[in-house]
């Protein structure tokens, strides 16, 4: 297994959608491990392949919840249902997010609180999870990945201004920014 560079906003593989999984084989059981380490190292609770240069709709999860429940597994070629979001503004305090591709920053984005995620597993096993909370918000996020859209997308007018200025001022924004979690920092 390998650590694998985390692709930084702007590389043209994060903006568009992923394609399907044609067969779940021993390259694709190589990616999956080491898409784990990886999210394991940076830390994270989430990894969508874009995000690792390989533009296929797979994800990684691994997240404990409150109760003491380990909610880890792949999503290959996965579909996401979603309750309606409520209206209003997000609470920064209870609703905030961070990507590890834009990494070191968080802003609070509403989501919906509950989603059904139907799934295959690396045995080619389908599998669903009704989840909501903070297992609703990971499986939108890497869904999100999938479909070429990064949470920064889809924050507020003034937090998108936000992110415009520290994308400038880090220099991202340009194809091949990437990071090595757990071995060093941002590199050009």
């Amino acid at each position: 297994m390998a650590v694998l560079p985390i692709r930084i906003t702007g590389d043209p593989v994060l903006h568009a959608p992923a394609q399907p999984v044609e067969q779940i084989d021993d390259e694709i059981r190589t990616l999956v491990a080491d898409m784990f380490e990886t999210m394991d190292a940076a830390p994270g609770v989430g990894l969508a392949g874009p995000q690792v240069g390989v533009p296929l709709r797979l994800f990684t999860f691994g997240w404990t919840d409150d109760d003491g429940t380990e909610w880890r597994d792949v999503a290959i070629d996965p579909e996401l249902w979603l309750s309606p979001a409520v209206p209003g503004d997000p609470d920064p305090d209870t609703e905030s997010e961070g990507c590890l591709s834009f990494p070191g920053e968080r802003f609070p984005l509403r989501r919906a609180e509950r989603v059904v995620l139907r799934a295959t597993n690396l045995d080619g096993e389908r599998y669903e999870i009704e989840a909501e909370g903070w297992l609703a918000r990971i499986f939108q996020h890497e869904y999100d990945h999938l479909d070429g859209v990064l949470y920064t997308d889809r924050l507020s007018h003034r937090d998108q201004r936000t992110v415009a200025k520290i994308t400038k001022k880090l220099d991202w924004g340009k194809p091949g920014r990437q990071w090595m979690p757990g071995v060093d920092d941002l590199e050009a």
